[in-house]
């Protein structure tokens, strides 16, 4: 609390708006937010229109998002495959948002969304994806300072498939929560990604999956570096509904430290009502591995070059499961710019 309160009473400050920079080189909507409020001038609105909101969300971050002015993105017929990019850039101070996405039946669609900046910067996303829809998300969190807070509430329906990937690399701390629904049979979900802390830095995570019919399915993966004092939490739960049969169900949780310094936090939790279902979990958190980097000096790698290797491979995993090939790439980058910023 002590960095969001910090974050939110930073003073105003110029910043970048080279879109061409902040935005992929993908076809689609782009929607440029400064400090919560649309940029029409680097905005591609496309079929997405403005739209009041109705204060609902009893998270507390998420009511307080809901306090700015709200946009919709509904896509639906004639609209397959569309990628939707949305950049929030944070100029200082405190910035709150609320966006609705909604997918029609058996819509497939991909959203990239990018943080930059500075200030404390509040998002509530709310998801909605009816039968046999399915989206591809992918979270670039690289704001240079303050904090950025998301909460995410999904709903899925039957069939529906939702993947969201997240990046926190940039010198911002960050929380991210999400409460993701399977609402319908045979509904997919997987939620995970890169949690990069260096510093004083701090990133937490927070995400639940209700299970509530039957032959869901869902997966979270997250992987967590922490160098110097920095310190990464992640909180992962699965609920299964009595009704939720063959539920299949997998978390897996990673830390790495690079400090003896630095703290990493995993949780995994079940929580199972149901009888016929497929659910594990497993949480790990060590060091380099010494064989390893042994290994590498003696084939004439340099230790600094040998530690990057590994921890590169060790987050691969996570976020080599975005689907969009720029984004992916795009996040690859994000990932060097980190390593490269190491001491």
């Amino acid at each position: 609390m002590a960095a969001l309160g910090a974050a939110a009473a930073s003073p105003k400050r110029s910043v970048d708006l080279d879109a061409e920079r902040l935005f992929l080189d993908i076809e689609g909507p782009r929607l440029l937010f400064v400090d919560g409020a649309l940029d029409r001038t680097h905005s591609r609105l496309g079929p997405i229109r403005q739209i009041p909101f109705e204060p609902r969300s009893r998270h507390p971050l998420a009511a307080m998002a809901e306090r700015g002015v709200g946009w919709a993105v509904a896509l639906g017929r004639g609209q397959e495959g569309r990628c939707v990019q949305i950049v929030h850039v944070g100029s200082g101070g405190e910035s709150h948002l609320p966006i609705d996405l909604r997918l029609d039946e058996d819509i497939p669609a991909s959203l990239i969304e990018t943080f930059a900046g500075g200030g404390w910067a509040n998002r509530h996303l709310r998801l909605h994806l009816d039968r046999g829809a399915r989206l591809m998300r992918s979270v670039r969190l690289l704001q240079d300072e303050g904090f950025v807070s998301l909460r995410d509430e999904a709903e899925v329906g039957e069939g529906a498939s939702l993947v969201s990937t997240f990046l926190a690399a940039g010198g911002a701390g960050t929380r991210v929560d999400g409460e993701i629904r399977l609402a319908g049979e045979g509904a997919y979900a997987e939620a995970g990604g890169a949690l990069l802390a260096r510093g004083r830095q701090r990133h937490d995570a927070n995400f639940v999956v209700r299970h509530e019919r039957p032959s869901g399915t869902s997966r979270q993966v997250w992987r967590s570096v922490a160098d110097d004092q920095a310190a990464c939490s992640v909180a992962a739960r699965v609920e299964v509904a009595r009704d939720a049969q063959e539920t299949d169900g997998e978390q897996s949780l990673k830390g790495l430290l690079l400090s003896r310094a630095a703290t990493i936090n995993a949780k995994p939790e079940l929580e199972i009502f149901a009888d016929d279902v497929k659910c594990a979990h497993g949480a790990t958190v060590g060091e380099l591995d010494r064989d390893a980097l042994f290994y590498l000096a003696s084939r004439g790698v340099p230790e600094a070059e040998a530690k990057a290797l590994l921890t590169r491979a060790f987050v691969a995993d996570a976020i080599d499961r975005i689907g969009e090939e720029k984004a992916r790439e795009a996040v690859g980058k994000d990932v060097e710019k980190w390593f490269g910023g190491q001491r």
